[in-house]
């Protein structure tokens, strides 16, 4: 997947300007695509050339001026060839990982560390995943919501974020328990 497709796919909610898309990536996209906001803006200007989004201009008497982003249906139809390609399968870069691979060979005490900090985040993480996921539902129980709802896209990709968070969180701590049973630590 390229950055193109995941600023299209926030597009598709309405008319951003980019830094109420760096907000969007940061809070809800940020659990399958990671981009900073020079990486946007960038993409932004791509997506325009090529396009695939249209941008106006609002002037703002208080504030400097901004520019607004919408979905064209060029921007709609390259989406849609996107959907339909086959996707490849994602695999885990992760550094932490590599440090538990060799905590045999190592002080484990700043790995346990490392576990338990990354433990505390993901808890975090999923306390906001569960805010947002309460903000889209509503008044509405998720199952009515799932049923009813006109877009359900931002909502399921939330619940995948909440879930590998909360899987995140749990194999640190299982970790941590197992390392510290293990070997024993100097105070």
């Amino acid at each position: 997947m390229a950055l193109r497709h995941a600023v299209l796919a926030a597009l598709l909610d309405g008319e951003y300007s980019g830094y109420q898309l760096a907000k969007i990536f940061d809070v809800s996209l940020s659990n399958f695509w990671y981009a900073v906001p020079q990486q946007l803006y960038a993409e932004l200007t791509k997506l325009e050339q090529a396009g695939w989004i249209t941008g106006r201009q609002v002037i703002q008497h208080d504030r400097p001026n901004k520019r607004l982003f919408t979905v064209t249906p060029a921007g709609l139809a390259e989406l849609a060839a996107f959907a339909a390609a086959p996707s490849k399968p994602s695999s885990i870069r992760e550094d932490l990982l590599v440090m538990v691979q060799a905590v045999d060979r190592l002080d484990p005490a700043p790995v346990i560390a490392q576990l338990e900090e990354r433990a505390v985040m993901a808890t975090a993480k999923v306390e906001l995943f569960d805010q947002t996921l309460r903000q889209l539902r509503g008044d509405l129980t998720e199952e009515i919501f799932l049923r009813e709802s006109d877009r359900i896209g931002p909502y399921l990709t939330c619940l995948r974020g909440r879930r590998f968070e909360q899987e995140n969180r749990e194999w640190c701590e299982q970790v941590v328990a197992l390392l510290r049973a293990r070997v024993p630590l100097s105070d």
